[in-house]
């Protein structure tokens, strides 16, 4: 049985990001025929020789007319070694949320630069997203490598670039690999190509099928929200208390001991229930309904956990990604939206702003404005159960709302500071390209 990947593309705008995809999943035979002869027709009409690969991943019309991607486009293909789940993420800046959605739970994520651009300032805003999310692999797709000659020195030199930003954002050195690709052409994505001889590591699907695949997180403390509670109050059920929801991390089994949280009320799971019959246990991802031994007051928005539980606050320090165009100012009231639970709150202090292109965080800014990242303290109505980011990224992060209109304000990550340059964790090697050479960051 194939294992699964999830990925996400990034980039910043006109890098080839869609047309990349669309060659991945035209060149590994996951097209419809039908919906490739749509692609076939409308580019034809557009007077292009060749289809245009893009457009089987841009699919609402703004996006086909601007020639640019706005929404998260999921897409999911196999191959005999591995199942795929990619998200194609929006590369303008003004879409830096959508970014956030798609890159939240992928294991990988493939960065493009064009190869005549370079690193720019898009590429490193990104990065600097994915090192915060806790992405832990990415691909470095130096795209469009047919437009500069199949040039080496130009390949090497972005490449060494990158590794700089990388490094000091907390990237492992084998946890980057560069790759030389053209989206358009099919160069280095599934088929090697000749015009690259200096190159002698896999293509991007090679890599993408080989590279290591973290797993969810069964051996993490259990983590169970509380989606809604079951009470059938029929003549077959009529004492039945069920509590449904989804595995968040860790693993349940029939007899283990939990606690309820934020009340902190301790019980044994007695049963395990889903659609297709009781389970002995349940594991990261399943959605199954909860029996418990004792009759306690549990609704949706409680944690139920086992093992180390995560902590009850009202007050914690959160690195926020903001995505709206209203700024953020201390003392704004809103709601948080941990979990399961919606608590209203007050952002009380704002503490730094990181900048990304610098790799350094400023003082205490006066506002938080789209797209910047900044730590913050954060005061709840409502005390929450709440892990750190960097120990479990699903009940670590919640979102910001606007409690007037209810759009979503901001990404927030409890805890999770991004690294300094010069600090404890940053690296000062570079990255590996992914045939296995070293490529050294270069100097201050």
């Amino acid at each position: 049985m194939s294992d699964l990947l999830r990925l996400a593309t990034a980039g910043s705008v006109d890098d080839g990001k869609s047309t990349l995809v669309g060659r991945l999943l035209y060149d590994t035979k996951s097209v419809l025929a039908d919906t490739l002869d749509a692609v076939q027709r409308a580019s034809a009409d557009r007077g292009l020789a060749t289809p245009d690969l893009s457009l089987l991943v841009d699919g609402l019309r703004s996006e086909r007319e601007q020639g640019i991607t706005i929404d998260v486009a999921y897409r999911y293909f196999a191959t005999p070694r591995r199942t795929f789940v990619l998200a194609d993420t929006p590369g303008h800046v003004q879409y830096t949320r959508n970014t956030v959605t798609g890159a939240s739970t992928a294991q990988l994520a493939v960065l493009l630069v064009d190869a005549r651009r370079g690193v720019v300032e898009q590429t490193r805003r990104h990065a600097a997203v994915l090192a915060l999310l806790g992405v832990p692999r990415l691909v470095l797709a130096v795209n469009k490598v047919d437009l500069v000659g199949y040039d080496e020195v130009v390949f090497s030199r972005i490449a060494k670039e990158f590794a700089a930003h990388a490094s000091a954002l907390g990237f492992a050195e084998d946890s980057v690999v560069s790759i030389p690709v053209s989206a358009l052409v099919g160069d280095n994505v599934v088929d090697r190509s000749a015009s690259t001889p200096w190159y002698s590591g896999p293509t991007l699907l090679e890599h993408l099928e080989s590279v290591p695949v973290e797993p969810d997180p069964h051996d993490a403390p259990f983590r169970f929200p509380v989606q809604y509670v079951i009470r059938p109050r029929t003549a077959e059920h009529p004492d039945y208390r069920g509590y449904a929801g989804q595995v968040a991390a860790g693993t349940v089994r029939v007899g283990d001991e939990v606690t309820v949280l934020p009340g902190g009320s301790r019980t044994t799971v007695t049963g395990i229930d889903t659609a297709d019959g009781p389970l002995a246990e349940a594991a990261a991802g399943r959605s199954v309904t909860l029996l418990l031994a004792h009759d306690l007051d549990v609704s949706r928005g409680d944690l139920i956990a086992a093992g180390d539980a995560p902590e009850v606050v009202d007050e914690f320090t959160a690195t926020l990604c903001w995505l709206a165009e209203k700024p953020l100012a201390p003392g704004a009231r809103v709601l948080v939206k941990h979990g399961t639970r919606t608590v209203q709150a007050i952002v009380t202090e704002l503490l730094s702003r990181f900048d990304e292109q610098a790799l350094a965080s400023t003082g205490a800014p006066d506002a938080l404005r789209l797209n910047d990242i900044g730590q913050v303290r954060v005061r709840t109505a409502e005390p929450v159960p709440v892990d750190d980011y960097t120990r479990d990224r699903r009940t670590g992060a919640f979102l910001v709302i606007d409690a007037g209109d209810g759009g979503t304000l901001a990404a927030g990550l409890v805890g999770a500071p991004l690294p300094e340059p010069d600090a404890p964790g940053a690296r000062a090697g570079g990255v590996a390209l992914a045939d296995g050479r070293a490529l050294v960051s270069p100097g201050p």
